[in-house]
């Protein structure tokens, strides 16, 4: 046989021992799914939460497929939805609000295999996790500012009586008596921030009229706690400076914002779906602050001074280390009751169900 039929034969045989070699498939995308609250561009809590999602794509995008559901404003809804992704076959499902816990909580007995996430709840199962952020880190910086700027007259436009809004304004008013103090303010330490409630997540008309009664009222600055900047820009227009909430109230119009608590979603949800992918998912009690990147501070406004921002940004990099002192007591409810010791900190467990304010809250929660 010649050389040339020779080196055909080998190549004929390499080829046919590739062929039989198996081939490995590639390796298929985790489904994820989104149920939203609110449309993306509300300008507050889901759009905060479409921004995580967006991060999320970027960051794992080749190994993740992610679809979402906008305004899905009742539990009823929220079970529906819920449960027909759960029946497409989702790996895992996301409620981006505590108006679905008892929806999710249901759907995910009937489907065991799918996982499922649901956001600032407390109920879990075998397949049932919950993930929430530390706000309360944020809104200890935001008021601490506050009260180092000398405001002592705060009226805060409150939304739903739920653990993650009281602790929010609890924290807020923590942060305003430490700051108020540092600066050798005087003031009532029985009545520092007044509470108002809208009842709801957005209302604009209600948020508006709200903010302007609360300034009527000489209060010295708007606390904005709803999905819109509407407080905040009512504020602004009022000439009274304002701080916003959820995402940066200044992109939205309040050019008055002194700054914002923001959430950030995005790293929360990669390290969840990478533990999916790993395989290594389990039904944990998520609950992250500036540590994980789950918390942040929007830019100051101009009418914050350098020394002031130099000391809240001080306490960040503490809160970013881990070291938390958002609810470090002593603390005291309204009623002077000792809820927290000295040298003792507020245990989760507390903080994700809280429903009492903290002495300097003028206000009472809704029945």
């Amino acid at each position: 046989m010649s050389l040339n039929k020779l080196s055909a034969v080998f190549l004929a045989l390499c080829l046919a021992v590739l062929c039989a070699l198996p081939v490995e498939a590639e390796a298929a995308k985790v489904r994820a799914a989104f149920v939203l609250l609110e449309g993306i561009g509300d300008q507050g809590w889901t759009t905060a939460h479409y921004d995580g999602i967006e991060h999320l794509k970027k960051q794992l995008g080749d190994k993740v497929e992610v679809s979402y559901t906008e305004n899905v404003l009742s539990a009823a809804d929220a079970e529906r939805v819920i449960r027909n992704y759960a029946r497409q076959g989702y790996d895992v499902i996301f409620g981006t609000t505590f108006t679905y816990m008892e929806a999710m909580y249901k759907v995910a007995g009937e489907f065991p295999k799918v996982k499922f996430m649901h956001c600032s709840g407390f109920k879990t199962r075998p397949n049932m996790g919950t993930y929430m952020v530390r706000v309360e880190q944020g809104e200890y910086l935001a008021g601490y500012m506050a009260g180092l700027m000398g405001f002592k007259n705060v009226g805060t436009v409150a939304t739903q009586p739920i653990p993650e809004v009281v602790r929010g304004i609890d924290a807020f008013t923590l942060g305003l008596v430490r700051g108020l103090t540092e600066s050798k303010a005087k003031f009532d330490a029985d009545k520092v921030n007044t509470v108002v409630w809208l009842k709801s997540w957005r209302d604009a008309v209600n948020e508006t009229a709200l903010a302007e009664v609360l300034a009527a009222k000489k209060h010295d600055l708007i606390r904005q706690m709803a999905d819109t900047a509407d407080s905040s820009k009512a504020a602004c227009l009022k000439g009274v400076p304002a701080i916003g909430y959820g995402t940066d109230a200044a992109k939205y119009g309040a050019a008055c914002a002194l700054t914002s608590t923001t959430f950030q979603w995005g790293p929360v949800y990669v390290d969840i779906m990478k533990k999916i992918i790993a395989g290594t998912w389990k039904n944990d009690q998520v609950f992250v602050g500036f540590e994980a990147g789950g918390v942040g501070l929007a830019p100051f406004g101009k009418a914050v001074p350098k020394a002031v921002a130099a000391k809240v940004l001080a306490l960040k990099a503490k809160m970013e280390k881990g070291e938390d002192m958002s609810f470090s007591g002593p603390i005291v409810d309204q009623a002077g009751t000792e809820r927290v010791k000295k040298g003792e900190k507020a245990p989760d467990k507390e903080l994700l169900s809280m429903r009492w304010f903290v002495r300097g809250v003028s206000g009472k929660l809704p029945e």
